[in-house]
């Protein structure tokens, strides 16, 4: 039995559908304030709130192996407990959903939690793996509403490039790390093949749906508003960072999602196409 927490999110869901289409049996946890986990055979729902580790032991009784996935910057999750109730319940091995900026921005206050979580996840006794996926393609989808009614992206530093990584990429990285012992005590950085500016994306979704699309740049003080009203001033202001004034190393293209996959990581010309339906 494997575990599956966020499973109504971008990766959990493809995870838990990756799994169960493998033939693993699957408890499918979310915090019952989104869209249902995927109903599908050899997968149990439950509800849980990582915030209160002990909502979570019921749905780990008789698994061997936990997908940790927190939401925000995961401030608001007590790792250690969250790690205890694991080991209490019997869990051998767990898979981290952490972020890469846990690795390159480590003392940053949008991520010092998460860099704080990957360390009790490695000092917590279990067999572990660490991925550390950039900025997902399916940020885009925030674009929706502008496409659909005006025909327009807008979107931050234009001509800022970085590897943007498929999610689907990430659930079949984290359903091999849940399943193979040959992932154990390692740190994964996803990233896409190729990296992509705000502006190329547009071109590349107009591409997509057969018309151009007008792009719009947004001073940094426009998008952070838009930001606040989402997420944490914290979080919000750390990724305007990465987003505006990317280190080299947020920058590079990693080699890990073809390392364990076997095959590229998916550009995102392909997420386009697989997905345009979704902007029309």
């Amino acid at each position: 039995m494997i575990v599956v927490t966020g499973a109504t999110g971008n990766v959990g869901r493809l995870l838990v559908e990756s799994l169960t289409e493998s033939g693993h049996a699957v408890t499918a946890v979310s915090r019952g304030v989104t869209s249902p986990p995927p109903s599908l055979p050899g997968v149990t729902p439950m509800v849980a709130d990582l915030a209160d580790a002990d909502s979570l032991a019921p749905a780990l009784k008789g698994a061997d192996a936990l997908f940790l996935l927190v939401s925000g910057a995961g401030a608001h999750v007590d790792g250690e407990a969250v790690l205890q109730t694991a080991v209490d319940a019997g869990i051998k091995r767990v898979v981290l959903q952490s972020s890469q900026a846990a690795g390159t921005r480590p003392s940053a206050v949008s991520h010092a939690p998460l860099a704080a979580l990957e360390e009790t996840v490695r000092s917590s006794g279990l067999e572990w793996t660490v991925l550390r996926p950039g900025g997902f393609t399916t940020n885009t989808f925030a674009w929706i509403p502008s496409i659909q009614a005006q025909r327009k992206v807008f979107s931050p530093f234009g001509d800022v490039a970085l590897p943007a990584v498929d999610p689907l990429d990430i659930a079949e990285v984290a359903a091999a790390a849940l399943t193979e012992h040959s992932h154990a005590s390692r740190t994964y950085v996803l990233t896409g093949p190729e990296a992509t500016s705000p502006r190329q994306r547009a071109e590349i979704l107009g591409a997509a749906l057969g018309e151009p699309l007008e792009f719009v740049e947004l001073g940094r003080e426009q998008a952070r508003e838009q930001m606040l009203q989402q997420m944490p001033e914290p979080v919000a202001d750390g990724t305007l960072a990465i987003l505006g004034e990317p280190l080299p190393e947020e920058v590079r293209i990693s080699p890990d999602v073809e390392k364990v996959l076997g095959r590229p990581a998916t550009s995102f010309v392909s997420w386009a196409g697989r997905n345009a339906d979704a902007f029309r």
